[in-house]
């Protein structure tokens, strides 16, 4: 433990005499580095080095992508994915069976049940039980005729629960609920299982 906060402590010493050399700028770098998901101050400082004085090219890319990212990116208005378009690609496809609709909890989710190959319908992104999304979601199943849900999320209590009243508000609709067979780990979320579990578990769902 001591060595760890020695080492810490010498890390953020070197930023700080840093900073006060004139390099503002890259450390900035290193905070918005920071501000990402798992990466921690080492990884961050590695990162920024990397593309600012080993391979400039990258660094550019990496700063065009984001921006064009962050502005073009946005959520379809049907299914509430990720989207370029006011419409998804998936949405639009007119191979896909548009009677059988897949309900994840976070959009990255759909990138996952693709990766699988084992699900052919469209989608359906409910990241939060708020009456405009449910209002949306039985629009589409009005409007598809949807008469098969599957439900791709991570199984917990608290998703169980999420389960029913969705099922409650989609009552009398002659609809098959099912679910992705338990080879999913409780708690585990979908980006986290590999894609040979996730396909058996889609392959296999379960009636609710």
């Amino acid at each position: 433990m001591f060595i760890i906060f020695n080492a810490l402590f010498y890390l953020n010493s070197a930023i700080i005499f840093l900073m006060n050399k004139g390099l503002e700028k890259f450390y900035d770098l290193v905070e918005s580095f920071e501000m990402l998901p798992t990466i921690g101050k080492k990884s961050a400082i590695r990162l920024a080095y990397y593309i600012v004085t080993e391979n400039t090219y990258i660094g550019m890319k990496l700063a065009h992508s984001i921006e064009t990212a962050v502005r073009d990116i946005k959520q379809c208005v049907r299914c509430h994915a990720m989207s370029e378009n006011e419409i998804c690609e998936i949405c639009l496809d007119e191979d896909r069976d548009p009677t059988t609709l897949c309900i994840v909890q976070s959009a990255k989710d759909i990138f996952i049940m693709e990766e699988s190959k084992q699900f052919s319908g469209k989608y359906f992104v409910i990241e939060s039980l708020e009456e405009d999304i449910i209002n949306d979601l039985i629009k589409l199943v009005e409007k598809f005729e949807v008469d098969n849900i599957l439900f791709a999320i991570t199984p917990s209590l608290a998703n169980d629960a999420f389960i029913l009243y969705i099922e409650d508000r989609l009552k009398n609709r002659n609809i098959i609920f099912t679910k992705i067979a338990q080879g999913i780990p409780t708690g585990v979320s979908l980006e986290n299982v590999d894609i040979l579990s996730l396909s058996k578990a889609i392959t296999g769902q379960i009636k609710i």
